[in-house]
């Protein structure tokens, strides 16, 4: 066949269907392409999973080889075939939602974990990223996401002789990548221009595709650029404030203009943590210049289809940059781009400390604010409440959407066949409806098969990986781990407050779990410490010291240089999966979903997504369900209860067999927490909960607000204006209340001065009764004026007497109906003051 250059170097057809395959990253978790990419150059695609770099390196020989094979030829148009059933197949937001307003949600966050082939990651928040990405492509959500390009992704973790972590950085190449740069109509490379204090940067565009959804990637490596602004964009989470506040630049305010450049206008931005906040001033300001509205007008409309997603649950989590640098870099961008002055524009990110925090300017910047679990919207409450003084916490306005997992991407090919069997292909690109009901139909065998199969593959892979390991593995590799053994599985970052070696507490006790004649257990352990956490790295010490000790060899290792490729055999392969972090310090967690579609197992803190999926019947719990800060008596009583649940709970249920060799007590755990858990906890639920209750909102407060140039926002400005200016003269007065056996009647006299009555609701406010339920709120009604008094009321209402009178408080806060309460207007006013 005839062959020609392609722009990146490739030898092939330009319209040879491999490269479009290639390029499309639905191959990270639609699989029916792997055999296509292996039947290339099967050693290539073992080590890389990169169909762009296997491709690449094939020779016009091979290519022209592969194709005149009939046999590959039959796989290729099978693949395209199922391919092309997917795309043109109707989506759930097509058939949902069909006369939608919502046509592009534009998502910002600093990494994606996407495949191993696209290293821009380095741990939870962008596993959360990548799967929310391909679940919108299932869904067929019209989401167009923004990340960066890094020279560098997170270091690779390599182990000396003697067990100590070394971080290697190897270089991104990008024509080795499957991305390519964005052209304009006439072939022009894209490039969109940032005035930072020392120069003007450039920032070049590249685009990944994600099945439907399209990541753009700015990249600061152009040669037109310094070497200092060159080196923007080296290196994800680059050290020093200077650099991380430069990428944060370069996010937020390049990738909102690259959206512009494109001709991308959004009616929904979702900012993916704190790092993009930044895109709430670009948003606003592209706004100001197509209307000439004023900076508060502009951001008043803006924000309404601003949504901030908050990952953090505890402050040092948090970008906060010191004033002096953000006068630097913004003075001249606030006054020219926003027309505001510096001052006005710090106050965004303050608070009560001069300390400029990109999460206090995604919340000011926003219409709606979510946390990732239900118990972290709690935490969050807290944290946030110094932004809303005087209000209840339960009434800071955070919700929660609970993360979820793109169960297609971690699914073991043997797990997708039995779900496949009972539930069918498409089960994860619809509502899920029914799939709880249809899998508990599966049977003892069927399940308890497939988990063999899978833990089998694991240990394969468990002996491959420590043979390349091998100063970390003294013994024979055909030694290590046995496919019929109970396998526990810990992975994730070691840091203090993850508590990774509260396993280790008593070793010696863990070794007898482990070496037990009759009931045997092994442990697969994997994980990184940040290169500058000497104490993260020492915890990582104490695990391969422990899986040196001879008593255990065999039993218990550890795998370096845990990524997403090891993490997929991991959470496919292991029985239970231990999680022991300190609560309520991680915001959610998704390791532990990941097993779930496998048919594993959870032993986890109650923390984060556990703390609302446990019950007795699908896992098991460690902690009470209260916070105990860094107790070393609670460390010490928890590890006490972690064993006592290994030894008397989970090794005698894996190894109580019946007349077929089956643990019958064990499968049933395993078959409800596949089918009750797994679409639970699966980023197709997420996704859906985001566009239903946040996407498709804001994007009709946006497109009201923007009409007419934006006069509902310039109304709402107004009315804040109002407020501000006669908030301080509200007083609420002689409150009498008459009592029944039935109900309390409260009358009320207010007085609000030239505030109009309808800028603000009076009500009656009570704390919930029991944790978990909300606070009851009533508005009271207005039942006469006061005589002789400008802007005095009397106010009434009555409510049921199933609590003592004293519990409500009357209060004056603000309202507009079309404004959110108290995001947008903190004022409040209560009796007492």
């Amino acid at each position: 066949m005839p062959s020609s250059v392609h722009s990146y170097g490739v030898l092939a057809d330009p319209n040879d269907p491999l490269l479009d395959l290639a390029l499309d990253l639905q191959w990270a978790w639609n699989h029916s392409s792997d055999e296509i990419w292996g039947f290339i150059s099967p050693d290539l695609w073992a080590l890389t999973h990169n169909p762009w770099f296997v491709l690449q390196t094939a020779s016009t020989t091979q290519l022209d080889a592969v194709h005149q094979d009939p046999e590959f030829q039959q796989r290729l148009q099978t693949t395209l075939s199922r391919r092309r059933n997917i795309y043109e197949s109707p989506t759930w937001f097509a058939t949902t939602h069909p006369n939608s307003p919502l046509t592009s949600v534009a998502y910002f966050s600093m990494e994606y974990a996407l495949s191993e082939a696209l290293p821009i990651y380095s741990g939870g928040l962008g596993n959360v990223a990548g799967d929310q990405l391909k679940s919108a492509s299932d869904l067929g959500v019209p989401v167009t996401a923004i990340g960066l390009l890094y020279q560098r992704g997170y270091f690779r973790q390599v182990l000396d002789d003697q067990g100590n972590q070394r971080a290697l950085y190897p270089y991104n190449d990008p024509t080795q990548l499957p991305i390519s740069p964005v052209r304009n109509p006439s072939g022009e490379w894209v490039r969109v221009l940032v005035h930072l204090p020392s120069c003007t940067l450039i920032l070049r565009a590249w685009q990944a595709r994600c099945g439907r959804v399209k990541l753009y990637l700015l990249d600061s490596n152009d040669p037109a650029n310094s070497p200092a602004s060159r080196g923007i964009t080296s290196e994800l989470y680059g050290a020093g404030l200077e650099l991380r506040l430069q990428q944060e630049i370069a996010l937020g305010i390049g990738g909102w203009r690259l959206l512009s450049a494109l001709g991308i206008h959004p009616q929904v931005c979702h900012l993916n943590e704190g790092h993009a906040a930044l895109a709430v001033l670009e948003r606003a300001a592209a706004f100001r210049a197509a209307t000439h509205q004023p900076f508060p007008v502009a951001l008043s409309v803006t924000r309404a289809g601003n949504l901030f997603t908050t990952h953090t649950p505890v402050p040092a989590g948090f970008d906060i940059f010191p004033p002096d640098l953000i006068r630097h870099y913004f003075t001249r961008y606030a006054e020219e781009q926003l027309g505001i002055p510096i001052d006005a524009m710090l106050q965004l990110g303050q608070n009560s400390a001069p300390d400029f925090n990109m999460a206090h300017l995604a919340i000011r910047g926003s219409g709606a604010i979510n946390a990732v679990s239900r118990l972290h919207a709690t935490v969050s409450r807290t944290l946030f409440q110094p932004i809303f003084p005087r209000w209840p916490k339960e009434e800071v306005p955070i919700h929660h959407v609970t993360n979820g997992v793109h169960v297609p991407t971690w699914d073991a090919p043997q797990a997708d066949d039995l779900w496949t069997e009972v539930c069918g292909r498409g089960r994860w690109r619809g509502t899920q409806e029914g799939l709880c009901d249809r899998f508990r139909t599966v049977s003892d065998p069927q399940i308890w098969a497939m988990r063999g199969r899978i833990r089998n593959d694991l240990v394969h892979e468990v002996r491959r990986r420590l043979t390349l390991q091998s100063a970390t593995c003294p013994l024979h590799t055909r030694s290590v781990l046995d496919p019929n053994v109970l396998t526990l599985g810990f992975a994730r970052r070691f840091a203090a407050y993850k508590r990774p070696n509260l396993l280790l507490h008593n070793q010696d006790r863990l070794a007898r779990i482990l070496t037990n004649h009759d009931r045997p257990v092994q442990i697969v352990v994997a994980g990184k410490a940040h290169p500058n956490d000497a104490h993260g790295q020492s915890l990582l010490r104490n695990w391969i010291d422990f899986t040196n000790r001879p008593d255990v060899q065999g039993r218990a290792v550890f795998l370096a240089d845990y990524d997403l490729d090891l993490a997929q055999f991991l959470v496919q392969g292991v029985d239970v999966w231990i999680n022991t972090p300190r609560r309520p310090w991680e915001a959610c967690g998704t390791s532990g979903m990941k097993i779930l579609v496998n048919g594993g197992l959870n032993l986890s803190e109650l923390d984060g997504w556990w703390a609302e999926a446990y019950t007795p019947e699908i896992g098991w719990a460690l902690g009470d369900g209260d916070e105990h800060g860094d107790d070393p008596a609670w460390d010490a009583a928890e590890a006490d209860h972690l064993y006592r649940i290994l030894e008397t709970e989970i090794i005698p249920a894996f190894y109580t067999r019946d007349w077929n060799g089956i643990p019958s007590s064990w499968v049933a755990k395993i078959r409800e927490s596949m089918a009750r858990l797994t679409p639970q906890f699966s980023s197709n639920r997420s996704v859906r909960e985001y566009t239903e209750n946040y996407y498709l909102p804001a994007a009709n407060a946006y497109l009201r607000r923007a009409e007419a140039t934006g006069s509902l926002g310039a109304a709402i400005v107004r009315w804040r204006e109002i407020l501000d200016a006669g908030w301080d003269k509200i007083r609420l007065a002689k409150c009498e209340i008459d009592s029944s056996e039935q109900s309390h009647h409260f009358r009320l006299h207010v007085y609000c001065d030239e505030i109009p009555i309808d800028a603000i609701h009076i009500e009656l406010y009570a704390d919930p009764l029991f944790p978990g339920d909300q606070p009851f709120r009533l508005v009271m009604e207005p039942c006469r004026e006061l005589t002789g008094i400008t802007g005095g009321y009397c106010f009434d209402a009555t409510v049921p007497n199933n609590r003592p009178a004293d519990h409500y408080s009357p209060r004056v806060v603000p309202y507009h109906p079309d404004a959110a309460i108290p995001l947008e207007a903190g004022h409040i006013c209560w009796l007492t003051e």
